[in-house]
């Protein structure tokens, strides 16, 4: 999929969160997703400090329902995350 449609996916804004309350957004946001079957979502974390791209990572990778998460190749403030869906 290019990153020309990323607006067309289900999006996730991080900005203002801490990392408790992005890690338990993140999780939820797929968890929803996958009810609805969405394969893939896009999680806008912003460039900042890190914090918030550091967290998305690390929360995706342990998420068992994740199967790629890479970040946009136009902008590296977002991830796009394709879903295993059930």
């Amino acid at each position: 999929m290019g990153d020309i449609f990323i607006n067309n996916l289900p999006t996730l804004d991080l900005h203002g969160y801490d990392r408790e309350t992005a890690r338990v957004a993140i999780n939820d946001f797929i968890n929803d997703n996958l009810r609805m079957k969405k394969p893939k979502i896009l999680i806008i974390h912003g460039k900042g400090t890190g914090v918030l791209r550091i967290t998305t990572k690390e929360t995706l990778s342990k998420n068992k329902y994740v199967i790629k998460a890479q970040t946009s190749i136009f902008n590296e403030g977002c991830t796009i995350v394709d879903l295993k869906i059930k």
